[in-house]
């Protein structure tokens, strides 16, 4: 093993933090063997040998009045996905029970909007607050820009996380949204953190950022010190400006993952989105690099694997998940 990887290494498994100079040497090294090596290392140091397995509910689908330009949803772009406005309470609700007999961890309500109105914000409350009552299963929200009110009002209702991601590098984010801002994304993990809620964010990699940008976002990411960290590869959706966008490599994937267990080794690390699109083993090696975590039964406008078909995966691997 390389003996800087290891020094790197030894230096996060004795808690302390890693400079952006010292990422940046990991992040560029060619012993990715290494690198694997010693991510998982500190990944079953401070994480054991579980892993958190999530399942969403895509709440409210389409027509999202943002223009990010990854995203099937945005109403900017004719992507041919069907659309369908709030769920009803019963029907999410039902989503959720399965979701916790299948053995979900987590259950995150997602909705494509900019924000949630305020006749929206009470039915959503609602519905959390069934969810809570009725199944027993750990809620996470993805709504959006909050206020200080809606935030302290999901904290109230007992939701433990809110999920809101940067996307991508603040120098490379003007070339993926237009609508909103880098800071407007940082401000609202800042009120959710201020309601007491823990935090999820993360981005995408894959959009036509450089080496160097994902790891600007990665540093961003350990400032923050979120409780999650959630990964996606992008999938090119048709209709949508990066439906061209040449695929990322394994190899590129694999730096990011481990480089952000160095960064974070505290916090879930989360294979999102394109999962089963990019990986031929569905995320095996991943989860032996740094990633402690999976979205499993599909995702926002996309399909996913069975959750038995997931569970199975992690155990031959010889990790169990978190239940």
């Amino acid at each position: 093993m390389s003996l800087q990887i290891l020094d790197l290494q030894n230096k996060v498994l004795d808690g302390k933090k890693l400079t952006s100079s010292e990422l940046e040497i990991l992040i560029n090294t060619s012993d990715l063997k290494a690198l694997s090596d010693s991510a998982n290392k500190i990944t079953r140091a401070f994480q054991g040998n579980k892993v958190d397995v999530e399942q969403l509910a895509n709440i409210k689908k389409n027509y999202c009045s943002e223009d990010c330009v990854f995203c099937g949803q945005s109403a900017f772009f004719n992507t041919g996905i069907d659309s369908y406005q709030l769920l009803p309470a019963e029907e999410i609700l039902q989503m959720a029970k399965k979701a916790k007999e299948q053995g979900a961890e987590s259950y995150c309500l997602v909705a494509a909007w900019r924000q949630p109105s305020d006749v929206d914000f009470i039915k959503v409350c609602d519905i959390i607050a069934q969810i809570r009552d009725t199944v027993g299963i750990s809620i996470e929200c993805s709504l959006g820009f909050l206020t200080q009110y809606q935030a302290k009002r999901l904290k109230e209702l007992g939701v433990k996380r809110y999920n809101h991601n940067l996307e991508t590098a603040r120098s490379k984010f003007p070339q993926i949204c237009t609508t909103h801002t880098y800071q407007d994304r940082l401000d609202t993990l800042e009120i959710a953190r201020n309601a007491g809620l823990e935090l999820c964010t993360g981005g995408i990699i894959g959009m036509g950022e450089t080496r160097a940008q994902r790891l600007e976002l990665i540093t961003d990411l350990a400032r923050i010190e979120p409780e999650e960290v959630t990964i996606n590869l992008l999938v090119a959706i048709p209709g949508t400006p990066l439906e061209l966008q040449t695929p990322i490599s394994f190899e590129e994937i694999l730096r990011v993952f481990a480089v952000t267990r160095f960064a974070l080794p505290k916090s879930i690390i989360k294979i999102s989105g394109g999962r089963e699109v990019h990986l031929e083993d569905s995320g095996e090696e991943l989860l032996l690099s740094g990633a402690n975590g999976i979205i499993s039964a599909g995702y926002l406008t996309l399909g996913g694997n069975p959750m038995n078909k997931d569970l199975e995966m992690i155990r031959k691997i010889n990790l169990e998940a978190k239940a």
